[in-house]
């Protein structure tokens, strides 16, 4: 390799917005309204009728306010400008608030975990009739609060993490409401415990994915449902493209993708067209919105294609 060596490269960027995030604000009021009233109420009937589960549960509906507060402001935050020193704008911290989700929903299932413990050792007899009306309106409250976050679920893993807690806790007052109409009918203790340990399990296996996917993000892993294999079969596969290296597709937010790569097309530099058929191509059939690539026509420097 020659110390005075000439090499071209030319460089293009696409920048898609049909994966931008969907504005959520009304949803994230109305959530946190509905919510913070809801706790309210619920943790001055738990305290009156000495019901510690519904006690308990208004300190899990509390966890999700804020969790619905991290939510809404990583939504918000991810569409600021970019600036000198976030060049990428605040759009990542959509990833840190899915995270931070997952992390409040571990402390929550603790926390129903930690009584359900203490009920299985020590039975109490709790107000049926309050569990049953308090929780009938929880449940209400928060399936209403999931619907709105329902259609974003699939494509924002932040808006998954806020639909996930209202639809946990609308399963918890559904055990409750069980439970309660269960201890009326029998008088059996242990059967409010029993419905918890099914709740933390249902609860728990929708936190693990979402724990586990926003970990990935975290750590820049290649999306889900994006092929790193795939992406570089088209890439190697283009017309003049000799050798594909230094190929990184990443997460800026938890619905923006970017990808840079090294072609190496020693025919010479195809030109812009071809660069801006290959960001179409990788944002409508890759999900890609985000592209950057260079265009190297020696292979002097590429280890890949020695």
């Amino acid at each position: 390799m020659g110390a005075g060596h000439s090499h071209s490269q030319a460089r293009g960027e696409g920048h898609g917005h049909d994966h931008a995030p969907a504005d959520f604000g009304g949803a994230f009021a109305i959530g946190v309204l509905l919510n913070t009233g809801f706790v309210a109420v619920e943790a001055a009937f738990g305290y009156i009728s000495g019901s510690m589960a519904l006690v308990a549960d208004a300190g899990h509906n509390l966890s999700d306010v804020l969790g619905l507060l991290i939510a809404w402001g990583a939504s918000v935050a991810a569409k600021k400008p970019a600036s000198a020193r976030f060049t990428y704008g605040l759009k990542s911290s959509t990833i840190l608030a899915a995270l931070a989700n997952a992390m409040l929903l571990l402390v929550a299932i603790g926390a129903i975990l930690y009584e359900t413990i203490h009920r299985l050792i020590e039975p109490v007899q709790p107000e049926g009739w309050t569990m049953i009306w308090v929780a009938g309106i929880g449940i209400l409250i928060n399936t209403a609060t999931a619907l709105l976050f329902m259609r974003g679920r699939k494509n924002d893993i932040n808006i998954r993490g806020a639909f996930l807690h209202m639809a946990a806790d609308a399963l918890v007052s559904v055990g409750v409401v069980i439970a309660g109409i269960a201890i009326l009918m029998t008088g059996a203790l242990l059967i409010d415990p029993v419905v918890s340990l099914v709740i933390v399990a249902v609860i728990a296996w929708g936190t693990w994915g979402l724990l586990k996917d926003s970990v990935k993000m975290s750590l820049l892993a290649v999306p889900e449902g994006i092929e790193e294999a795939e992406v570089r079969g088209f890439l190697e596969g283009l017309d003049g493209v000799a050798a594909v290296h230094d190929l990184h597709i990443w997460p800026m937010s938890t619905t923006e993708t970017a990808l840079t790569a090294h072609l190496v097309m020693p025919g010479g530099h195809p030109g812009d067209a071809f660069l801006r058929e290959v960001q179409e191509e990788l944002e409508h059939h890759h999900a890609i919105g985000h592209v950057t690539v260079q265009v190297e026509v020696t292979r002097e420097d590429c280890e890949a294609c020695a």
